[in-house]
């Protein structure tokens, strides 16, 4: 359906009738050139018909521009909406560790960050209604895409980021600090920051103990998350034998980030882990709510304003164009 955001300023459309009769001057002098007792020549009446042609255009031009001024605009099938902001922050590592191929992803081995990518993109398609953003950190780290409702560009963002875009270390007090950042004037909504890494913080110019000062002022939410398998069989020179890929992963300080901000850790050995995780992550965060149904809207001003503007521009030319013939 059709509406008008401002339709008072229709009280606008009498405006020159009301100067018209507010100017007495001007009535008296169009009133003396009437002649009634002479009969009307032919050009006389052309001129007439022209009069009438004129003032007919200028009603419709000056009508038109009282329906634009009135903000009409076309209100859509209501949508759902939730009353309830929420806000989520993920933040992936990009560093070189993550392409280490300690995961299985449908029967074959991926390196981390694909593994990543795939459950992700998975947790992001489940969030209807949230506002997420995106970070990614190496060594230093940069907001890929700001808090945004539109999910899809968010997962296109996640897929289209390669490793070692930004280095080959890993910033995690950066990404925390970037994180409150973007958090810190929205006192309305549930700042929850969703960290995944592999490492420890080798890089950046925060460190996450200051990162954590921060996120406890402004009340963000970590909850952080070590990717990685504890154990791989790899080919050696005097034959298999069994690594730990994670040695370089600091759990004790990914627990004290989630724990001092009211989060939690979680450990992602392999792809089903960290896909229940981010079940978990659902439960904690749940997306159900009140919900309030609202219209889209699309404004549709432009649509006669652009009339009243071609009418005039063809009125003016059509009034110009008898003054350039008898001057040529």
């Amino acid at each position: 359906m059709i509406e008008f955001a401002w339709p008072w300023l229709a009280l606008l459309w009498p405006l020159p009738l009301l100067l018209w009769w507010l100017l007495p001057a001007r009535r008296q002098r169009f009133s003396s050139l009437r002649v009634p007792s002479l009969p009307a020549a032919p050009v006389a009446h052309a001129r007439s018909g022209t009069g009438y042609l004129s003032l007919a255009l200028a009603i419709l031009i000056w009508t038109l521009a009282i329906i634009a001024l009135c903000r009409p605009q076309w209100l859509g099938e209501p949508v759902p909406v939730r009353s309830e902001a929420r806000e989520m922050m993920l933040a992936v590592d990009l560093s070189g560790s993550m392409e280490i191929a300690d995961m299985t992803l449908n029967g074959q081995a991926v390196d981390r960050l694909t593994m990543v990518k795939s459950v992700v993109t998975d947790f992001i398609a489940r969030r209807t209604g949230d506002r997420l953003g995106l970070i990614l950190f190496a060594d230093t780290a940069y907001v890929q895409a700001p808090m945004t409702y539109d999910r899809r560009t968010v997962q296109q963002l996640l897929q289209e980021a390669p490793l070692r875009l930004i280095g080959e270390r890993t910033a995690i007090g950066d990404a925390i600090a970037l994180s409150v950042k973007r958090f810190r004037d929205r006192e309305d909504s549930n700042k929850i920051l969703i960290l995944l890494t592999d490492g420890q913080n080798t890089a950046g110019n925060v460190s996450p103990e200051q990162a954590l000062q921060l996120a406890e002022y402004y009340d963000v939410k970590i909850y952080s998350i070590g990717v990685g398998a504890d154990e791989v069989v790899v080919e050696g020179f005097f034959g298999k034998r069994r690594v730990n890929p994670s040695r370089d992963l600091d759990e004790d300080m990914l627990r004290s980030l989630a724990e001092r901000t009211g989060g939690e850790y979680f450990r992602a050995r392999s792809t089903e882990e960290l896909e229940q995780i981010y079940t978990l992550l659902d439960a904690y965060e749940p997306v159900t709510g009140d919900e309030q149904l609202r219209r889209p809207q699309s404004a549709l001003f432009y649509w006669p304003a652009g009339i009243a503007w071609l009418l005039a521009v063809c009125w003016l030319i059509a009034r110009l164009r008898p003054w350039r013939t008898g001057h040529g």
